[in-house]
Protein backbone atom coordinates (compact mmCIF):
# COMPACT_ATOMS: atom_id res chain seq x y z
CA UNK A 1 0.00 0.00 0.00
CA UNK A 2 1.45 3.32 -1.12
CA UNK A 3 1.37 6.17 1.42
CA UNK A 4 0.35 9.51 -0.02
CA UNK A 5 2.72 11.63 2.05
CA UNK A 6 1.81 14.99 0.43
CA UNK A 7 -1.87 14.34 1.13
CA UNK A 8 -1.13 13.50 4.80
CA UNK A 9 0.96 16.66 5.19
CA UNK A 10 -1.74 18.79 3.58
CA UNK A 11 -4.52 17.32 5.74
CA UNK A 12 -2.38 17.69 8.88
CA UNK A 13 -1.72 21.33 8.01
CA UNK A 14 -5.43 21.98 7.44
CA UNK A 15 -6.39 20.24 10.68
CA UNK A 16 -3.74 22.09 12.70
CA UNK A 17 -4.87 25.42 11.30
CA UNK A 18 -8.49 24.60 12.12
CA UNK A 19 -7.57 23.68 15.71
CA UNK A 20 -5.55 26.89 16.04
CA UNK A 21 -8.42 29.05 14.81
CA UNK A 22 -11.02 27.18 16.88
CA UNK A 23 -9.17 26.83 20.17
CA UNK A 24 -5.56 27.95 19.95
CA UNK A 25 -6.14 31.65 19.34
CA UNK A 26 -8.57 31.87 22.22
CA UNK A 27 -6.41 29.88 24.63
CA UNK A 28 -3.30 31.86 23.73
CA UNK A 29 -5.20 35.10 24.31
CA UNK A 30 -6.45 33.94 27.71
CA UNK A 31 -2.92 32.93 28.75
CA UNK A 32 -1.63 36.32 27.62
CA UNK A 33 -4.31 38.06 29.71
CA UNK A 34 -3.21 36.13 32.81
CA UNK A 35 0.46 36.93 32.24
CA UNK A 36 -0.13 40.63 31.62
CA UNK A 37 -2.56 40.95 34.56
CA UNK A 38 -0.04 39.49 37.00
CA UNK A 39 2.82 41.59 35.60
CA UNK A 40 0.63 44.69 35.75
CA UNK A 41 -0.29 44.00 39.38
CA UNK A 42 3.37 43.69 40.37
CA UNK A 43 4.23 46.86 38.44
CA UNK A 44 1.50 48.89 40.14
CA UNK A 45 2.30 47.54 43.59
CA UNK A 46 5.98 48.32 43.10
CA UNK A 47 5.20 51.87 42.00
CA UNK A 48 3.07 52.51 45.08
CA UNK A 49 5.76 51.06 47.35
CA UNK A 50 8.19 53.62 45.93
CA UNK A 51 5.71 56.40 46.68
CA UNK A 52 5.26 55.15 50.25
CA UNK A 53 9.01 55.08 50.75
CA UNK A 54 9.26 58.67 49.55
CA UNK A 55 6.37 59.71 51.82
CA UNK A 56 7.93 58.03 54.85
CA UNK A 57 11.24 59.73 54.18
CA UNK A 58 9.69 63.20 53.88
CA UNK A 59 5.96 63.74 54.38
CA UNK A 60 6.04 66.94 52.30
CA UNK A 61 7.26 65.23 49.11
CA UNK A 62 3.70 64.51 47.83
CA UNK A 63 3.25 68.28 47.48
CA UNK A 64 5.78 68.03 44.66
CA UNK A 65 5.27 64.51 43.35
CA UNK A 66 1.47 64.25 43.17
CA UNK A 67 0.78 67.49 41.21
CA UNK A 68 3.66 66.78 38.81
CA UNK A 69 2.43 63.25 38.17
CA UNK A 70 -1.10 64.55 37.56
CA UNK A 71 0.08 67.02 34.92
CA UNK A 72 2.25 64.38 33.26
CA UNK A 73 -0.56 61.82 33.23
CA UNK A 74 -3.02 64.26 31.67
CA UNK A 75 -0.50 65.27 29.03
CA UNK A 76 0.33 61.67 28.13
CA UNK A 77 -3.32 60.64 28.02
CA UNK A 78 -4.42 63.54 25.85
CA UNK A 79 -1.37 63.54 23.58
CA UNK A 80 -0.66 59.85 23.05
CA UNK A 81 -3.28 57.64 24.72
CA UNK A 82 -6.82 59.04 24.25
CA UNK A 83 -9.38 56.47 25.35
CA UNK A 84 -7.21 55.11 28.18
CA UNK A 85 -8.53 57.51 30.82
CA UNK A 86 -10.70 56.42 33.74
CA UNK A 87 -11.61 52.92 34.80
CA UNK A 88 -11.71 51.25 31.39
CA UNK A 89 -14.94 49.36 32.07
CA UNK A 90 -17.11 52.03 30.35
CA UNK A 91 -14.91 51.71 27.25
CA UNK A 92 -15.38 47.93 27.23
CA UNK A 93 -19.16 48.26 27.63
CA UNK A 94 -19.24 50.78 24.77
CA UNK A 95 -17.37 48.42 22.43
CA UNK A 96 -19.77 45.59 23.24
CA UNK A 97 -22.82 47.78 22.58
CA UNK A 98 -21.51 49.49 19.46
CA UNK A 99 -21.72 47.72 16.05
CA UNK A 100 -18.88 49.85 14.65
CA UNK A 101 -15.54 48.04 14.17
CA UNK A 102 -13.77 51.41 14.12
CA UNK A 103 -14.91 52.10 17.67
CA UNK A 104 -13.57 48.78 18.87
CA UNK A 105 -10.29 49.40 17.05
CA UNK A 106 -9.96 52.81 18.71
CA UNK A 107 -10.88 51.88 22.28
CA UNK A 108 -9.22 48.44 22.40
CA UNK A 109 -6.01 49.12 20.52
CA UNK A 110 -2.56 48.13 21.73
CA UNK A 111 -1.78 51.84 22.07
CA UNK A 112 -4.65 52.25 24.54
CA UNK A 113 -3.56 49.13 26.45
CA UNK A 114 0.02 50.37 26.76
CA UNK A 115 -1.24 53.78 27.87
CA UNK A 116 -3.50 52.17 30.46
CA UNK A 117 -0.62 50.23 31.97
CA UNK A 118 1.97 52.99 31.83
CA UNK A 119 -0.09 56.00 32.93
CA UNK A 120 -1.96 54.17 35.72
CA UNK A 121 1.38 52.94 37.04
CA UNK A 122 2.57 56.54 36.92
CA UNK A 123 -0.57 57.52 38.86
CA UNK A 124 0.25 55.04 41.62
CA UNK A 125 3.77 56.44 41.69
CA UNK A 126 2.14 59.78 42.51
CA UNK A 127 -0.14 58.36 45.22
CA UNK A 128 -3.40 58.83 43.31
CA UNK A 129 -6.48 57.03 44.63
CA UNK A 130 -6.96 54.50 41.85
CA UNK A 131 -7.21 50.73 41.56
CA UNK A 132 -5.89 48.24 39.03
CA UNK A 133 -9.02 46.08 38.68
CA UNK A 134 -10.95 48.23 36.19
CA UNK A 135 -7.82 48.70 34.03
CA UNK A 136 -7.29 44.92 34.16
CA UNK A 137 -10.74 44.50 32.58
CA UNK A 138 -9.82 47.01 29.85
CA UNK A 139 -6.43 45.40 29.29
CA UNK A 140 -7.90 41.90 29.13
CA UNK A 141 -10.51 42.98 26.58
CA UNK A 142 -7.83 44.72 24.48
CA UNK A 143 -5.57 41.66 24.51
CA UNK A 144 -8.34 39.29 23.46
CA UNK A 145 -9.62 41.69 20.81
CA UNK A 146 -6.12 41.92 19.36
CA UNK A 147 -5.83 38.12 19.30
CA UNK A 148 -9.06 37.79 17.35
CA UNK A 149 -7.28 39.40 14.39
CA UNK A 150 -5.80 35.96 13.74
CA UNK A 151 -9.18 34.94 12.36
CA UNK A 152 -9.35 35.17 8.56
CA UNK A 153 -12.91 36.39 8.88
CA UNK A 154 -14.57 38.13 11.77
CA UNK A 155 -17.96 39.44 12.82
CA UNK A 156 -19.48 41.58 15.53
CA UNK A 157 -20.59 38.45 17.39
CA UNK A 158 -17.06 37.00 17.45
CA UNK A 159 -15.65 40.37 18.47
CA UNK A 160 -18.09 40.58 21.40
CA UNK A 161 -17.21 37.07 22.54
CA UNK A 162 -13.52 37.92 22.66
CA UNK A 163 -14.09 41.30 24.34
CA UNK A 164 -16.42 39.96 27.04
CA UNK A 165 -14.21 36.95 27.74
CA UNK A 166 -11.07 39.11 27.90
CA UNK A 167 -12.67 41.60 30.28
CA UNK A 168 -13.94 38.86 32.57
CA UNK A 169 -10.59 37.08 32.52
CA UNK A 170 -8.86 40.35 33.42
CA UNK A 171 -11.06 40.85 36.47
CA UNK A 172 -10.70 37.22 37.55
CA UNK A 173 -6.91 37.39 37.30
CA UNK A 174 -6.72 40.74 39.11
CA UNK A 175 -8.80 39.66 42.13
CA UNK A 176 -8.19 35.88 41.94
CA UNK A 177 -11.99 35.54 41.74
CA UNK A 178 -12.96 33.34 38.77
CA UNK A 179 -16.63 33.07 39.71
CA UNK A 180 -16.90 36.84 40.06
CA UNK A 181 -15.38 37.22 36.59
CA UNK A 182 -18.20 35.15 35.08
CA UNK A 183 -20.90 37.01 36.99
CA UNK A 184 -19.42 40.41 36.18
CA UNK A 185 -19.33 39.62 32.48
CA UNK A 186 -23.06 38.93 32.32
CA UNK A 187 -24.24 41.44 34.91
CA UNK A 188 -22.21 44.45 33.80
CA UNK A 189 -20.39 44.02 30.46
CA UNK A 190 -22.76 41.91 28.40
CA UNK A 191 -26.30 41.67 29.71
CA UNK A 192 -27.42 39.25 26.99
CA UNK A 193 -26.50 35.69 27.95
CA UNK A 194 -25.51 33.53 24.98
CA UNK A 195 -24.72 29.83 25.15
CA UNK A 196 -21.75 30.19 22.80
CA UNK A 197 -20.40 33.09 24.80
CA UNK A 198 -20.64 31.20 28.09
CA UNK A 199 -18.31 28.43 26.92
CA UNK A 200 -15.63 30.74 25.58
CA UNK A 201 -15.96 32.97 28.63
CA UNK A 202 -15.40 30.22 31.17
CA UNK A 203 -12.49 28.84 29.14
CA UNK A 204 -10.79 32.24 29.09
CA UNK A 205 -11.26 32.71 32.83
CA UNK A 206 -9.87 29.25 33.56
CA UNK A 207 -6.73 29.79 31.50
CA UNK A 208 -6.14 33.31 32.85
CA UNK A 209 -6.81 32.07 36.39
CA UNK A 210 -4.38 29.17 36.05
CA UNK A 211 -1.63 31.52 34.90
CA UNK A 212 -2.36 33.91 37.76
CA UNK A 213 -2.30 31.06 40.27
CA UNK A 214 0.97 29.71 38.87
CA UNK A 215 2.70 33.11 39.09
CA UNK A 216 1.08 34.68 42.17
CA UNK A 217 0.02 31.59 44.10
CA UNK A 218 -3.34 30.70 45.62
CA UNK A 219 -4.33 33.59 47.84
CA UNK A 220 -7.32 35.51 49.17
CA UNK A 221 -7.18 39.13 48.05
CA UNK A 222 -8.16 40.43 51.51
CA UNK A 223 -7.24 37.34 53.50
CA UNK A 224 -9.74 35.21 55.43
CA UNK A 225 -12.24 36.90 57.71
CA UNK A 226 -13.32 35.38 60.99
CA UNK A 227 -16.93 34.31 60.55
CA UNK A 228 -18.67 33.88 63.94
CA UNK A 229 -20.21 30.49 64.65
CA UNK A 230 -23.21 32.11 66.32
CA UNK A 231 -24.53 35.44 65.14
CA UNK A 232 -25.85 37.97 67.66
CA UNK A 233 -29.58 38.74 67.66
CA UNK A 234 -29.10 42.26 66.29
CA UNK A 235 -27.32 41.05 63.13
CA UNK A 236 -30.48 41.56 61.08
CA UNK A 237 -30.72 45.17 62.26
CA UNK A 238 -27.01 45.64 61.55
CA UNK A 239 -27.42 44.31 58.00
CA UNK A 240 -30.37 46.62 57.35
CA UNK A 241 -28.67 49.72 58.77
CA UNK A 242 -25.40 48.98 56.96
CA UNK A 243 -27.22 48.42 53.68
CA UNK A 244 -29.17 51.66 53.98
CA UNK A 245 -26.12 53.70 54.98
CA UNK A 246 -23.87 52.30 52.26
CA UNK A 247 -26.69 52.48 49.71
CA UNK A 248 -27.26 56.15 50.38
CA UNK A 249 -23.56 57.12 50.59
CA UNK A 250 -22.59 54.99 47.59
CA UNK A 251 -25.50 56.34 45.58
CA UNK A 252 -24.47 59.89 46.48
CA UNK A 253 -20.93 59.16 45.32
CA UNK A 254 -22.21 57.78 42.02
CA UNK A 255 -24.41 60.85 41.58
CA UNK A 256 -21.38 63.11 42.10
CA UNK A 257 -19.40 61.22 39.47
CA UNK A 258 -22.21 61.46 36.91
CA UNK A 259 -23.24 65.07 37.60
CA UNK A 260 -19.99 67.00 37.65
CA UNK A 261 -21.59 69.96 35.87
CA UNK A 262 -24.19 70.29 38.62
CA UNK A 263 -21.94 70.58 41.65
CA UNK A 264 -18.49 71.71 40.44
CA UNK A 265 -18.30 75.55 40.33
CA UNK A 266 -18.38 77.08 36.86
CA UNK A 267 -14.88 78.55 37.21
CA UNK A 268 -13.41 75.14 37.99
CA UNK A 269 -15.29 73.55 35.10
CA UNK A 270 -13.93 76.23 32.79
CA UNK A 271 -10.43 75.61 34.14
CA UNK A 272 -10.84 71.88 33.55
CA UNK A 273 -12.00 72.37 29.96
CA UNK A 274 -9.75 75.24 28.88
CA UNK A 275 -6.63 74.58 30.94
CA UNK A 276 -6.56 70.84 31.82
CA UNK A 277 -2.91 70.92 32.94
CA UNK A 278 -3.53 73.71 35.43
CA UNK A 279 -6.60 71.85 36.66
CA UNK A 280 -4.54 68.66 37.09
CA UNK A 281 -1.91 70.64 38.98
CA UNK A 282 -4.56 72.05 41.33
CA UNK A 283 -6.20 68.66 41.89
CA UNK A 284 -2.84 67.05 42.59
CA UNK A 285 -2.05 69.68 45.17
CA UNK A 286 -5.41 69.19 46.92
CA UNK A 287 -4.95 65.41 46.82
CA UNK A 288 -1.51 65.74 48.39
CA UNK A 289 -2.86 68.00 51.16
CA UNK A 290 -5.65 65.50 51.94
CA UNK A 291 -3.13 62.67 52.06
CA UNK A 292 -0.71 64.51 54.34
CA UNK A 293 -3.53 65.62 56.65
CA UNK A 294 -4.80 62.05 56.94
CA UNK A 295 -1.38 60.63 57.73
CA UNK A 296 -1.04 59.05 54.29
CA UNK A 297 -3.99 56.66 54.54
CA UNK A 298 -5.89 58.25 51.62
CA UNK A 299 -3.04 57.71 49.16
CA UNK A 300 -3.18 54.71 46.81
CA UNK A 301 -5.93 52.17 46.23
CA UNK A 302 -6.72 51.65 49.93
CA UNK A 303 -5.97 47.93 49.80
CA UNK A 304 -3.61 48.05 52.79
CA UNK A 305 -6.11 49.91 54.98
CA UNK A 306 -9.03 47.67 54.04
CA UNK A 307 -7.03 44.51 54.69
CA UNK A 308 -5.87 45.82 58.07
CA UNK A 309 -9.43 46.67 59.08
CA UNK A 310 -10.74 43.27 58.01
CA UNK A 311 -8.05 41.46 59.99
CA UNK A 312 -8.60 43.77 62.99
CA UNK A 313 -4.91 44.75 62.96
CA UNK A 314 -5.44 48.50 63.07
CA UNK A 315 -8.12 51.15 62.78
CA UNK A 316 -8.46 54.34 60.79
CA UNK A 317 -9.95 57.65 61.82
CA UNK A 318 -13.66 58.32 61.65
CA UNK A 319 -13.05 60.72 58.75
CA UNK A 320 -11.30 58.08 56.65
CA UNK A 321 -14.33 57.17 54.49
CA UNK A 322 -15.28 60.73 53.41
CA UNK A 323 -11.64 61.73 52.88
CA UNK A 324 -10.98 58.60 50.81
CA UNK A 325 -14.13 59.27 48.77
CA UNK A 326 -12.95 62.84 48.15
CA UNK A 327 -9.53 61.57 47.04
CA UNK A 328 -11.15 59.08 44.66
CA UNK A 329 -13.41 61.76 43.24
CA UNK A 330 -10.47 64.11 42.67
CA UNK A 331 -8.51 61.35 40.91
CA UNK A 332 -11.54 60.76 38.66
CA UNK A 333 -11.88 64.48 37.84
CA UNK A 334 -8.24 64.62 36.76
CA UNK A 335 -8.92 61.84 34.25
CA UNK A 336 -6.26 59.56 35.67
CA UNK A 337 -6.39 56.03 34.15
CA UNK A 338 -7.36 53.81 37.05
CA UNK A 339 -10.24 51.85 38.52
CA UNK A 340 -12.59 52.40 41.42
CA UNK A 341 -13.13 48.83 42.68
CA UNK A 342 -10.38 48.70 45.31
CA UNK A 343 -10.83 52.32 46.49
CA UNK A 344 -14.57 51.76 46.75
CA UNK A 345 -14.05 48.65 48.86
CA UNK A 346 -11.66 50.64 51.04
CA UNK A 347 -14.25 53.39 51.54
CA UNK A 348 -16.76 50.71 52.49
CA UNK A 349 -14.34 49.39 55.10
CA UNK A 350 -14.20 52.86 56.63
CA UNK A 351 -18.00 52.98 56.72
CA UNK A 352 -18.01 49.57 58.42
CA UNK A 353 -15.74 50.84 61.16
CA UNK A 354 -18.19 53.69 61.73
CA UNK A 355 -21.13 51.24 61.93
CA UNK A 356 -19.22 49.19 64.52
CA UNK A 357 -19.56 52.08 66.96
CA UNK A 358 -23.29 51.32 67.14
CA UNK A 359 -23.30 47.51 66.86
CA UNK A 360 -20.58 46.51 69.27
CA UNK A 361 -21.97 42.97 69.66
CA UNK A 362 -21.39 42.12 65.99
CA UNK A 363 -17.79 41.13 65.12
CA UNK A 364 -15.88 44.00 63.52
CA UNK A 365 -14.70 41.96 60.53
CA UNK A 366 -18.29 40.96 59.74
CA UNK A 367 -19.52 44.56 59.82
CA UNK A 368 -16.65 45.75 57.65
CA UNK A 369 -17.29 42.98 55.11
CA UNK A 370 -20.97 43.95 54.98
CA UNK A 371 -20.15 47.63 54.51
CA UNK A 372 -17.60 46.86 51.80
CA UNK A 373 -20.01 44.80 49.75
CA UNK A 374 -22.82 47.32 50.32
CA UNK A 375 -20.78 50.31 49.20
CA UNK A 376 -19.42 48.50 46.14
CA UNK A 377 -22.92 47.37 45.16
CA UNK A 378 -24.26 50.89 45.62
CA UNK A 379 -21.58 52.51 43.46
CA UNK A 380 -21.58 49.92 40.67
CA UNK A 381 -25.24 48.82 41.02
CA UNK A 382 -24.05 45.26 40.35
CA UNK A 383 -25.18 43.46 43.54
CA UNK A 384 -24.49 39.89 42.42
CA UNK A 385 -20.96 40.70 41.28
CA UNK A 386 -20.33 42.63 44.49
CA UNK A 387 -21.26 39.90 46.94
CA UNK A 388 -19.58 37.17 44.86
CA UNK A 389 -16.35 39.21 44.71
CA UNK A 390 -16.45 39.84 48.45
CA UNK A 391 -17.23 36.22 49.21
CA UNK A 392 -14.32 34.98 47.10
CA UNK A 393 -11.86 37.64 48.28
CA UNK A 394 -12.42 36.92 51.98
CA UNK A 395 -13.57 33.29 52.01
CA UNK A 396 -16.76 34.59 53.54
CA UNK A 397 -19.04 31.73 52.52
CA UNK A 398 -20.46 31.58 56.01
CA UNK A 399 -21.84 35.11 55.53
CA UNK A 400 -23.32 34.49 52.09
CA UNK A 401 -26.92 35.38 52.98
CA UNK A 402 -25.94 38.50 54.92
CA UNK A 403 -23.60 39.70 52.14
CA UNK A 404 -26.25 39.05 49.49
CA UNK A 405 -28.96 40.88 51.41
CA UNK A 406 -26.72 43.89 52.03
CA UNK A 407 -25.70 44.08 48.38
CA UNK A 408 -29.27 43.87 47.07
CA UNK A 409 -30.67 46.47 49.49
CA UNK A 410 -27.78 48.91 49.00
CA UNK A 411 -28.01 48.59 45.22
CA UNK A 412 -31.76 49.23 45.31
CA UNK A 413 -31.30 52.37 47.41
CA UNK A 414 -28.61 53.63 45.04
CA UNK A 415 -30.72 52.90 41.97
CA UNK A 416 -33.44 55.14 43.36
CA UNK A 417 -30.92 58.01 43.54
CA UNK A 418 -28.88 57.71 40.35
CA UNK A 419 -28.63 55.62 37.14
CA UNK A 420 -26.04 52.83 36.80
CA UNK A 421 -22.53 54.28 36.84
CA UNK A 422 -20.69 52.28 34.20
CA UNK A 423 -23.54 52.29 31.70
CA UNK A 424 -23.91 56.05 32.06
CA UNK A 425 -20.18 56.64 31.63
CA UNK A 426 -20.15 54.31 28.61
CA UNK A 427 -22.44 56.69 26.70
CA UNK A 428 -19.58 59.16 26.42
CA UNK A 429 -17.67 56.57 24.34
CA UNK A 430 -20.60 55.95 22.00
CA UNK A 431 -20.21 59.45 20.52
CA UNK A 432 -17.34 60.76 18.39
CA UNK A 433 -14.20 58.66 18.63
CA UNK A 434 -11.34 60.09 20.74
CA UNK A 435 -8.43 61.57 18.81
CA UNK A 436 -4.95 62.52 20.00
CA UNK A 437 -4.69 66.22 20.87
CA UNK A 438 -2.30 68.34 18.84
Amino acid sequence: MKIDLPWIIRRTRIGTRRLWLTYGVFWAGAIAVGLIAVAYAKLVDGAYMLFRLAFEQASWLPLLITPAVGVGAVWLTRRYFPGSEGSGIPQVIATVKSPEPARRDALLSLRVMVGKIFVSTLGMLGGYTIGREGPSVHIGAAVMYTMRRAYPRSSSRIDRQFIVAGGAAGLAAAFNTPLAGVVFAFEEINKNFEQRTSGTLITAILFAGIIALALAGDYRYFGTIQVPLEYPPDLVVAVLCTALLTGFSGGAFGWLMLNVVRWVPARLRALRNDHPYRFALLCGLVLALIGIASGGVTFGSGYREAQALLSDQESVGIWYAPLKAAALLISYLVGMPGGIFAPTLSIGAGVGQFVSLVFSDVPLSALIALAMVGYLAAVTQAPITSFVIMMEMTDGHGMMIALMATAVIASSVSRAMTPPLYESLARAYLGPLPKPAR
